[in-house]
């Protein structure tokens, strides 16, 4: 298993689509340091007034967006590129045990993409406590055990994303339908679901994927309003996510012909 891991690691780190997602992450991140930038300038030029009314995104807030979409396109081009070249044929000819094969080849996907959001969410927050400083805006005051917290949960989030779209593309083999299908649940379903009428639509909302990373990290004894879900029972509703992504995408992979 562990040459497996080694040549799959290896296999991913070596393309453009992996260097071009990290680079699209890169990007995101010099954005944070950008937005921080520019807030600093427009609280200095606040009257004390209008500063006990401002409000601001958190210096992590490009990254929220980005995050989860640069999971899902890593995750679908992991797997659905080789169907797409054949490549998958000679993968097969090395490691007959097609049950190892996708296990090593999600656990890389998954552990990279759990580094680049944690490396990149803990980044942004460092950036920018480094450009405000000690200004009072509400949004850059969290403490330091909650922005740990904020920073593992979307790394959890961009690695369960990744996971998502690779178990999705094993049985789709169709990288434009795979990355269709996950960014409709990331970004299309949640503004719909909240055109709900009652209290349907938040319980809806807070099942999708995209709310459950606030929910997560929500500290506990603190105000329900990021959602009715607990931190514990929004972890296991992202690891169902995961296991019936995963668990469809290795039946499809090990009894369907390559």
């Amino acid at each position: 298993m562990v040459d497996v891991l080694a040549s799959e690691w290896r296999k991913l780190r070596s393309v453009r689509s992996t260097l071009y997602v990290l680079g699209t992450v890169a990007a995101f991140l010099l954005l944070c340091a950008l937005w921080c930038w520019y807030l600093r300038g427009y609280w200095d030029g606040l009257t004390p007034e209008r500063q006990a009314h401002a409000k601001a995104a958190a210096a992590a807030q490009p990254l929220l967006l980005a995050l989860p979409v640069c999971g899902t396109v890593l995750g679908a081009v992991a797997i659905t590129s080789e169907y797409a070249t054949g490549m998958i044929r000679a993968s097969l000819a090395a490691v007959p045990r097609r049950g190892t094969l996708f296990a090593a080849k999600a656990a890389v996907v998954g552990a990279l993409m759990l580094g680049a959001g944690v490396v990149s969410m803990a980044a942004a927050a460092l950036v920018g406590e480094a450009i405000v400083g000690k200004r009072p805006i509400p949004a850059f005051e969290m403490p330091l055990a909650d922005q740990a917290a904020h920073v593992l949960s979307f790394g959890l989030l961009t690695a369960a994303t990744a996971l998502m779209a690779f178990g999705a593309g094993a049985v789709l083999r169709s990288t434009a339908g795979t990355i269709s299908t996950l960014l409709a649940l990331l970004l299309v379903l949640p503004p719909v679901l909240n055109l709900l009428p009652g209290p349907w639509g938040d319980r809806l909302w807070a099942v999708l994927p995209a709310s459950l990373a606030e929910q997560m990290a929500l500290a506990p004894g603190a105000s329900p309003d990021s959602g009715p879900l607990s931190p514990a029972v929004a972890c296991g509703v992202l690891v169902a996510y995961i296991a019936v992504a995963l668990g469809a995408g290795a039946f499809s992979f090990i009894r369907r012909d390559s």
